[in-house]
């Protein structure tokens, strides 16, 4: 997995507010995705990763830095070669109820991209629609129903055979299993992995539970008030070293942890992205703060082979 598929290069969105003011949902972010790979983001709630997605699928323009995919700026491209650039790159929404439409039967749900490029005859819609709820783990007879009929679980699968009905490259997910019950969960995560070595998909996974990304992730950045502040290696996560993934560590809870063990928590409060404290955006819930996170912002540096951090002073894990 060496082939770089896209490079996100510097990417920073803007959005204005009142008093000319303006919002800063990702600032400065840079990572590469490798072709076959899967590239956990995670982050709490209003960390600007789904703004990160946006940008990587086109459905917003960044202020600045671009996303290279096959060669080119994907970030200046406009009309039908803009939409041609959908067919490589796909998307899995965290509510599919929301992102079909009710009147549609699921043969037509699944197949409307493949109408919407021109690649499949009306004939055979019926056809390729069974194969699709086949490789999803679905019964081919799904085709008649509508997404009322089916659960949570049964129509997230059938957001992701739309997804590759167009045998994409890259699948992003946005928070793709966050409405769904913990058990359901897994068989999603299951059927990801298993289509991504059957076909090389690569995924982006956009997730606020660091302990579900860990799980099939190869490699996770973590992200924080619009920053990205560690970038590793999924199997090595416990060799994080920045303070903030650390205290995400800490919260995951465990099955097989002592009922009397305590769990950390963050101190303090989420500053507003409207008002970011000078130098390190983490430093005002930091336990490890010290006189220079306030007056300088740490550069985002590799400390080891593939594993960079924003942080003056990383924990050293013994």
């Amino acid at each position: 997995m060496s082939d770089i598929i896209m490079s996100v290069e510097n990417l920073t969105k803007k959005f204005p507010v009142d008093g000319g003011k303006f919002l800063t949902a990702c600032d400065n972010i840079t990572f590469n995705v490798r072709k076959g790979e899967t590239v956990g983001i995670v982050g709490e709630s209003g960390c600007g990763k789904t703004t990160l997605l946006k940008a990587i699928m086109n459905m917003q323009s960044p202020t600045s830095g671009k996303i290279m995919f096959r060669g080119k700026d994907i970030t200046k491209l406009t009309g039908e070669e803009k939409r041609q650039n959908y067919r490589h790159i796909q998307m899995v929404f965290q509510d599919p109820t929301a992102a079909f439409n009710p009147k549609m039967k699921i043969r037509d749900i699944i197949c409307e991209p493949l109408i919407n490029f021109d690649l499949i005859d009306r004939s055979d819609i019926d056809s390729k629609a069974r194969e699709l709820l086949t490789q999803v783990d679905l019964p081919p007879d799904f085709v008649d129903r509508y997404p009322h009929n089916m659960s949570g679980g049964q129509r997230q699968r059938v957001a992701i055979a739309r997804a590759i009905a167009l045998e994409p490259e890259v699948i992003a997910c946005d928070e793709a299993t966050s409405a769904l019950d913990v058990s359901v969960q897994d068989t999603i995560i299951k059927l990801l992995v298993k289509l991504q070595r059957e076909k090389g998909i690569t995924y982006i996974f956009i997730c606020h539970d660091l302990a579900l990304v860990s799980m099939f992730s190869h490699r996770i950045a973590v992200m924080y008030l619009g920053n990205m502040m560690e970038k590793i290696d999924g199997d090595k996560l416990k060799s994080a070293r920045h303070p903030y993934t650390r205290a995400l560590l800490k919260a995951v809870f465990s099955t097989e942890q002592a009922k009397n063990q305590y769990i950390e928590i963050l101190p303090g409060e989420i500053p507003s992205p409207l008002d970011m404290p000078s130098g390190c955006p983490f430093r005002n819930r930091c336990l490890n703060c010290q006189e220079l996170c306030a007056k300088e912002k740490p550069p985002f540096r590799e400390i080891e082979a593939n594993h960079f951090v924003a942080c003056h002073y990383p924990i050293d894990i013994a």
